[in-house]
């Protein structure tokens, strides 16, 4: 059985052009992330990760090359159209959080939900059942700013996952936590992708998280120089 993915590039690249120099941030990369699954990008500073993760999720567009989200190309999606996928079928989750500071942590999960017409009671209950896995049940009244570190990035899952994405993709999602916040934040991040069978797509610098995906796309001056898995996309 031919291997479905939810995401495919094919060439990619991404070159910008300053004075007369050209420089290649990312150049000819070809990867692909099976339905449901997870994969980590890896690789050095300056490396290409962050752009290759917002090429993905139709933040920028290529230079060449193109991206297919669940079989769609969105290589040449205008921004409305970009903006529309990333609101219905996109989760993210950044470094440094994010957060709505004038808001609650239920009323900062529920904002992804209301941009997609979500509302209601259902919306409600959602947001609150997601912010309870991630043992946030009582807190949810709180303002970032009365949050630790990790219960903040905690409160960023639960938002991610709130309009049931069919990928998430996570840039350095634990880069400002210690250790301890850490652990949590990844193990839940895998518990939510088995459980909601969303794919997860992370860029790290940590390579025991991503020792945890099932494949790992290395990074070095732009180029892929590994992929784990053995399929042909």
């Amino acid at each position: 059985m031919a291997t479905k993915f939810i995401l495919k590039t094919h060439e990619l690249t991404k070159t910008y052009t300053s004075g007369d120099h050209e420089l290649t941030v990312l150049n000819s990369v070809s990867i692909g992330v099976p339905m449901g699954e997870t994969a980590a990008i890896v690789g050095p500073s300056g490396s290409g990760k962050t752009t290759l993760l917002g090429l993905c999720a139709g933040l920028d567009r290529a230079t060449s090359g193109s991206v297919e989200l669940d079989g769609c190309d969105i290589s040449e999606f205008g921004e409305d159209d970009r903006a529309s996928l990333r609101s219905e079928s996109l989760g993210f989750i950044f470094q440094n959080f994010q957060l709505m500071p004038t808001l609650t942590a239920l009323e900062n999960v529920l904002i992804p939900g209301e941009l997609c017409g979500m509302n209601g009671e259902a919306l409600t209950n959602r947001a609150a059942d997601l912010l309870s896995r991630v043992g946030l049940g009582e807190r949810m009244k709180h303002y970032p700013n009365q949050l630790s570190g990790g219960e903040q990035q905690r409160v960023a899952i639960a938002r991610a996952f709130i309009h049931q994405p069919q990928v998430l993709f996570a840039d350095e999602p634990t880069g400002n936590l210690d250790e301890e916040a850490s652990e949590i934040v990844e193990e839940m991040l895998f518990d939510l992708n088995r459980e909601l069978g969303t794919a997860l797509v992370v860029v790290t610098h940590d390579l025991e998280l991503a020792k945890k995906a099932s494949h790992v796309f290395r990074l070095k001056g732009g180029k892929l120089v590994e992929n784990t898995n053995n399929f042909e996309y």
